[in-house]
């Protein structure tokens, strides 16, 4: 793989990666854009103790635009954020962020009603009201230059590099300070909430260990105190030997839809092997991987007429924590419910985090396996 850096019109980074060798060149970004600003803070929740971020800039950002204006295309008549005209795979730093390195703490009264001139802005409560600033980062990153494909369509060489990506960008953002954990995901379709329809996914780098993460390491770490055996383990064990949840598996991978799914469409994929992020995984198990994802995403989209939305989210460990106890593993789960049908998040998932779902996961597993 050859990586080439760059830069955008605005100052933020772009890096082009290559699996073929060849080299290529820098190109200058043609667009007049102005400095990007944003006030990307924090605040604690103080009755969960999660940090919520809150970035109003992102309301401005671009939504659903026509293909002939696609941002995430190569540049040729129409400019994008990708100056050049092909590609193969492109990472960069998002132009509407959630969180940002260069954040600036915020005043202790952001956000209070400071209108009246009669008194001073009543200072936070620090016991309930903790604010700082939102010093993380946010990518972009590409998976083709085919406006009209998706990660199912692409070849085990350029899902081959994907992957390759993703391990890179988690090496590069995991040796920045304020980073605690990064998170690539994917969303794919409108009913997710996909504002680009081109193929592409995320990298989210947090100042924080986020509440999913948080709450799986913590687990994990009980299960290994009391058992003297990783959790994560135990699961592909125990999946593996009853396998009437199992999609798809080889040599180096295993994906099932687990004993407890939250979603209608649910599947974890796990290395069969222990290690804690994505550079950890060897040739043989970015190869192993690919032939498992591919298979299961096809599958995906021949459960019904229109393409299955979905989210793919990868688990690793944190930048500096947990790595011992951690398990990289990937949760793929899709809202769709039925056919033109999908399962809002609504009541008890939305006001409790408790989680309905209306099939049996050994049936939703059958059909995968008969996709």
């Amino acid at each position: 793989m050859e990586r080439t850096a760059g830069r955008l019109a605005d100052g933020r980074q772009i890096i082009w990666y290559d699996a073929d060798g060849t080299h290529r060149t820098a190109v200058a970004d043609r667009r007049d854009l102005p400095t990007t600003v944003t006030g990307s803070q924090l605040r604690r929740d103080p009755l969960t103790g999660e940090w919520i971020a809150v970035a109003s800039h992102r309301q401005s950002r671009t939504y659903l635009p026509p293909a002939d204006e696609c941002p995430l295309c190569p540049s040729d008549d129409h400019l994008s954020e990708i100056p050049s005209p092909e590609y193969q795979v492109v990472a960069f730093e998002n132009r509407f962020p959630s969180y940002e390195l260069n954040a600036e703490a915020p005043d202790a009264t952001d956000g209070l009603d400071t209108a009246s001139s009669a008194s001073l802005p009543r200072p936070l409560d620090p016991h309930l009201e903790q604010i700082r600033a939102g010093r993380g980062r946010c990518e972009v990153v590409c998976f083709t230059s085919d406006h009209n494909a998706s990660f199912a369509q692409l070849t085990p060489q350029q899902a081959r590099l994907v992957v390759d990506t993703w391990a890179d960008r988690t090496t590069d953002l995991n040796a920045i300070d304020s980073v605690q954990h990064v998170f690539p995901f994917e969303n794919r379709g409108k009913e997710i909430g996909v504002t680009l329809q081109h193929p592409h996914g995320q990298i989210y780098a947090y100042p924080f260990i986020p509440p999913r993460a948080a709450t799986e390491l913590a687990h994990a770490q009980a299960y290994q105190q009391e058992h003297g055996r990783s959790l994560f383990g135990d699961i592909i064990a125990s999946e593996s030997a009853a396998g009437t949840r199992v999609i798809a598996e080889n040599a180096e991978w295993i994906a099932f839809v687990p004993f407890a799914a939250r979603w209608p469409i649910e599947v974890h994929f796990y290395p069969t092997r222990q290690v804690p992020d994505i550079p950890a995984l060897d040739d043989a198990a970015r190869d192993g991987f690919v032939e498992v994802y591919l298979d299961v995403l096809q599958r995906f989209d021949r459960l019904y007429d229109e393409p299955t939305p979905y989210i793919a989210a990868w688990q690793q460990a944190p930048a500096r924590e947990h790595r011992d106890v951690a398990w990289l593993h990937l949760e793929l789960y899709s809202i769709r419910r039925g056919e033109g049908k999908v399962k809002f998040l609504a009541g008890s998932e939305s006001g409790q985090g408790a989680f309905v779902n209306d099939g049996l996961p050994e049936g939703m597993a059958q059909r995968l396996r008969e996709a």
